[in-house]
């Protein structure tokens, strides 16, 4: 058995949105130096220079594309663009999602449709387009979704945006049970306390960086090459009899509450 084979992407084409910085830019490259061609996908295309200067240092093809996740229309578009400019489309990654605390009591319908139609309703739209190409082509596929520790637990004044991780959960599990007749495999990794742009005005605060290392084992926050490992077993044969699943990437806190 030849096990480094088995994380081994060469040839394979991936598609990551939101991957701009953060977590997605870091898992487009990731991806890129596992061997893939990877398109990328942002608002701004503008945006995601650097992330393709990354793909083009490991050696492999990068495309970049416009992409606002909520745009059902644009979802296909797209995807199908890259999957016609890439000869294929083998992984998926949704990762584009945005976040925003309120409290409960003063959500609005403005602010919980942003949530939940770029979270789950771009996810889901962005899943179908690459399952159709998957399906056309008779290659099958990975998709990754990129869920939460609010997927697991309830967080105060977080609650469009748990709903929608929950949300994506379930939609993983339910993909993973329909899709696998495709060979497509639909899978999750829910990301811990990592610090990226969305996330930066809590880190700003000291007393809170203070608490909640208190509760993750590691006693640390996570860097960006922590999701490296997971995005890459998930998208590789590695983890051929891997589905429905969600990684939590977290530092030990779940297993500790």
């Amino acid at each position: 058995m030849n096990v480094p084979a088995l994380f081994d992407l060469t040839g394979r084409k991936a598609l990551v949105t939101g991957a701009s910085r953060g977590l997605g830019q870091a898992i487009a490259q990731a991806l890129a130096s596992a061997g893939a061609d990877v398109a990328i996908t942002a608002r701004d295309v503008k945006g995601l220079e650097e992330s393709r200067t990354c793909i083009d240092n490991a050696g492999r093809q990068a495309l970049a594309y416009a992409l606002d996740v909520r745009d059902v229309d644009a979802c296909s578009s797209v995807i199908d663009a890259a999957s016609h400019a890439l000869n294929g489309l083998d992984i998926l990654i949704n990762n584009a999602g945005y976040e925003e605390i309120r409290p409960s009591l003063d959500v609005d319908e403005a602010l919980w449709d942003r949530i939940v139609s770029i979270n789950l309703k771009g996810a889901f739209f962005c899943a179908q387009a690459a399952a159709r190409n998957m399906v056309a082509l008779g290659t099958g596929g990975s998709i990754v979704n990129l869920c939460s520790l609010t997927s697991y637990v309830g967080v105060p004044t977080a609650v469009p945006y748990g709903s929608s991780k929950a949300g994506l959960m379930g939609m993983t599990h339910a993909l993973a049970a329909e899709w696998a007749q495709h060979g497509i495999r639909v899978n999750a990794v829910a990301p811990g306390y990592f610090r990226t742009a969305m996330t930066d005005v809590f880190y700003q605060d000291e007393a809170w960086q203070q608490a909640m290392l208190a509760k993750i084992p590691q006693r640390r926050f996570g860097a960006m090459e922590d999701m490296a490992g997971a995005v890459v077993f998930l998208s590789s044969d590695a983890s051929r009899y891997v589905t429905g699943h969600c990684i939590p990437v977290d530092g030990g806190y779940l297993a500790s509450i």
